[in-house]
């Protein structure tokens, strides 16, 4: 159980779809989620969000997504960080990965909101690459960045998993792949060119705080698995915890590479704070590449945030649940698996948190890991 002395106390925890329906999968496992943060939150868990029930209340919100325009905030009640597990944003663009990157120059195409300043600050910490509005500057991004010599990967922007992106090995590579993009919302969503890299490692680092002051930052990598139509998506993470912020998990023992990542990440997620005021989150976790390019260049880089409830959440909770259990408890493991088809088997040791057939994906189950270790100081 968190304290709350240092904010208002909720009214219950509730979940808010933000787009639609979603899959049965993903639904099992937020509204576990949910229900786990109203436990360490102490009040009751709601539901879905009914404004019959629950509205002119105060509650804290799980969404599915990030909370974008100030009409969801104000409907919601949601007013700061300790209102919600996972973010808000001004505009629908700065969650997405469209904001990693700059744009071809200052003719280009961009949307109301869009931020100079804050590409500027995270130049250093992302790979080579723009984002573009219009098929003109994404034309140009593709050729300046195939001058270089190196292979371009095309990223949908709203796609999830890895799935839809593109690698263009010569800049006619590029109409082909756009015969199977969503052009329809380009103007308004954006579309990501950035430089293709072999022998990759995706790591993810992240924080997530609760009313009350709990906070827990991790550092771990990403595995990719075969889903039911045989393409490579994400399988699950294996995450190292630390209580506290980021200087706190800079003190476990971690090697150089994942040093740099951390602070690679770090300054993504500072630049965020200074560029878009009015964005907020406290779910925060960012995937982070490492992998070598055409000319044998080793190149690590953020690939994008998550200010929303994610694929990692459940190791997330895992990790809150033990270190509000046991103050003495500093570091910790926890991994979440994705598992698709009857064959593939899961550790002796999995928690099963979902399974089940869905419409699209298949047979699909899920499992989470913790491990406390080193932990008494």
């Amino acid at each position: 159980m968190v304290a709350q002395s240092d904010v208002a106390r909720h009214d219950a925890v509730v979940l808010f779809p933000v787009c639609g329906d979603l899959p049965e999968h993903e639904a099992v496992v937020h509204a576990d989620i949910a229900r786990r943060l109203a436990d360490l939150m102490d009040v009751p868990f709601g539901g879905v969000y009914d404004a019959r029930q629950y509205g002119g209340k105060h509650c804290y919100v799980v969404p599915s997504g990030t909370l974008i325009g100030p009409a969801a905030k104000e409907w919601l009640g949601v007013s700061a960080q300790s209102d919600l597990f996972g973010g808000y944003a001004g505009h629908a663009f700065i969650p997405t990965k469209a904001i990693t990157h700059r744009l071809v120059g200052p003719h280009a195409e961009r949307p109301a909101g869009w931020s100079e300043a804050f590409t500027e600050q995270v130049g250093p910490a992302v790979l080579p690459g723009y984002t573009a509005f219009c098929l003109a500057d994404l034309k140009e991004a593709a050729q300046r960045l195939l001058d270089d010599g190196t292979a371009v990967r095309l990223k949908p922007v709203l796609a999830t998993a890895g799935r839809g992106q593109v690698c263009l090995a010569q800049l006619g590579d590029l109409d082909a792949a756009l015969q199977n993009q969503d052009l329809a919302r380009l103007a308004e969503c954006g579309m990501v060119l950035e430089t293709h890299l072999d022998q990759i490692i995706t790591y993810s680092v992240g924080q997530v705080r609760l009313p009350g002051g709990l906070v827990a930052s991790y550092i771990g990598t990403q595995c990719l698995t075969q889903d039911n139509h045989g393409e490579a998506v994400y399988g699950g993470s294996r995450l190292q915890f630390a209580r506290g912020d980021y200087r706190a998990l800079l003190q476990l023992p971690l090697n150089s590479e994942c040093r740099q990542v951390v602070e690679l990440a770090r300054r993504y997620d500072a630049a965020a704070d200074t560029c878009y005021p009015e964005f907020f989150a406290s779910r925060r976790n960012y995937d982070v590449a490492a992998g070598v390019d055409g000319k044998g260049r080793r190149q690590v880089g953020v690939l994008e945030q998550s200010w929303r409830i994610g694929g990692a959440s459940r190791a997330e909770i895992a990790a809150l649940e033990i270190l509000a259990a046991d103050p003495d408890c500093h570091t910790l493991q926890a991994e979440t698996l994705e598992l698709f088809g009857p064959d593939a088997v899961a550790p002796s040791h999995a928690i099963e948190t979902y399974a089940g057939e869905d419409p699209d994906l298949g047979l699909i189950r899920k499992y989470v890991m913790v491990e406390a270790y080193g932990n008494k100081q």
